[in-house]
């Protein structure tokens, strides 16, 4: 990526290397990406200063139409030549700001997110957080779906699928995956593997690093990229570029990528797992030798018990779809239930074995998926930990051993819906007021409009009643 100290600096790499076009990406409150382009003829120093106008009441989550007016502005410590544009193209994210006043507009994803960074800055125990989400999702060759009155159906498909086993193959296409067996599959069953090798090249050539990639547990299409550690307001960029890079890849290539919970019955689901820790100035605080908290230090230990004390409510932003909970069944190495272990990956928060030096040691929170709006996410869960620490939350009656009755996690959005209603005070100073009224009003009318939908498998179950 490319990070820039002064407008001034922009405008001379622009000139330098033939920039035609400069584009403002941005992120609506349920993670939608957006953008505005201006030829580079109409960018000068004071439109990246004051940035450009749009209209907030078409953005999902932003305003209504009497308060409609916002502007958009670059944030020059983050951008890329966009690998896509025909034209070339210097993308930008920005931060929405309210037309007229100046003022920071609180909904913004981004904002909630530097608001976040700001907010741990001013703690005495710690004043970064570092971040490393896996990015799961599904590639598949072809995808339709139709609901109307008297039709409900969607069929995916994908040249790994095994049910592509019969039928009239042609030559060398016989090689699949077992349902539920892609985990570090090889070529020629990983499919993928040449599609994902090329995306990351673009990645890298963006500047955005790649710790690995490799296909998934899911046998048909699922594949997964890891990055580096970056703090939070970063990752949150990075997570949306590699949506989007993925998208664009995929397009340009006939096939289609999808971070869905649970594309495929009775296969495994795209989680995003957050690895995290914290930082004092550059001294790691998570870790400290003792076998019996798997060498985790206080501070990190209140940090797991914050976050397991807030996942019901948590989940509501982490894994905001009705989708997501067809995810957290039992069979697929996903959690269930609000606890944490040692290497166990149905444990919510999972301390990885392979994590032993103080700068390495960090938690890894499982339950989270792709469906959520990465910056949220991110927010929401340091303010879950930050709260454990202020609260000296102890996790040891999350610890699944015998002696202890584990609580399940929430089984529908709705749940956890009610769950957030009812454990929201931790997100304050960080999310604003009428977050969640936006946000519980919307999320709530899509779990109405599942629930009142015939599913096609009732029919199958019950029309002969």
């Amino acid at each position: 990526m490319l990070e820039f100290t002064s407008t001034k600096e922009v405008l001379g790499f622009s000139k330098k290397n033939s920039i035609k076009q400069i584009d403002l990406k941005f992120t609506n409150l349920f993670g939608g990406l957006h953008h505005v382009t201006v030829p580079i003829t109409r960018v000068n120093e004071q439109f990246l200063k004051n940035g450009i106008g749009f209209d907030g009441s078409s953005i999902p989550g932003f305003k209504t139409g009497k308060q409609s007016d916002m502007k958009l502005i670059p944030d020059i410590n983050y951008a890329f030549i966009d690998p896509f544009y025909e034209v070339k193209t210097l993308s930008f994210f920005g931060f929405a700001y309210q037309a007229g006043s100046n003022e920071e507009f609180l909904l913004d994803p981004r904002i909630i997110a530097k608001k976040a960074e700001n907010y741990l800055k001013a703690k005495s125990f710690a004043n970064m957080s570092f971040w490393s989400p896996e990015y799961e999702f599904y590639v598949f060759s072809s995808v339709n779906y139709k609901n109307e009155q008297n039709i409900s159906y969607y069929e995916v498909d994908s040249d790994e699928g095994l049910w592509n086993s019969a039928g009239n193959l042609e030559p060398g296409k016989g090689y699949f995956n077992k349902t539920g067996k892609g985990y570090h599959a090889t070529p020629p069953k990983d499919k993928l593997y040449n599609f994902r090798s090329n995306l990351v090249s673009i990645l890298e050539e963006a500047g955005i690093e790649v710790k690995y990639h490799h296909h998934e547990g899911g046998g048909a299409g699922q594949v997964e990229i890891e990055v580096p550690y970056n703090t939070l307001l970063r990752s949150g960029d990075i997570g949306q570029t590699i949506k989007y890079f993925a998208k664009m890849y995929a397009y340009q290539n006939n096939l289609t990528v999808t971070f869905m919970p649970k594309p495929l019955n009775n296969d495994a689901g795209n989680g995003m797992h957050f690895h995290q820790k914290l930082f004092n100035n550059e001294v790691p605080i998570f870790y400290k030798k003792n076998i019996k908290t798997f060498d985790l230090s206080e501070i990190a230990l209140y940090y797991t018990g914050g976050i397991l004390k807030h996942t019901p409510s948590l989940v509501a932003i982490t894994n905001p779809s009705t989708n997501s909970y067809k995810r957290l069944v039992p069979g697929y190495e996903v959690p269930i239930g609000v606890f944490y272990s040692l290497g166990n990956r149905n444990a919510a928060i999972r301390i990885p074995k392979y994590s032993t030096t103080p700068t390495d040691k960090n938690i890894e929170f499982r339950v989270s998926d792709g469906s959520g709006n990465i910056y949220l996410s991110l927010a929401a869960m340091l303010k879950a930990g930050l709260d454990g620490i202020k609260n000296k939350v102890n996790p040891d009656k999350y610890e699944l051993n015998e002696a202890s009755k584990m609580q399940i996690l929430p089984t529908s959005l709705k749940q956890a819906l009610y769950y957030l209603e009812n454990d929201n005070s931790y997100l304050k100073e960080i999310f604003p007021d009428d977050f969640l009224k936006i946000w519980i009003e919307e999320k709530s009318k899509e779990a109405f409009e599942i629930e009142k939908r015939v599913h096609p498998y009732e029919v199958e179950l019950y029309f002969d009643c």
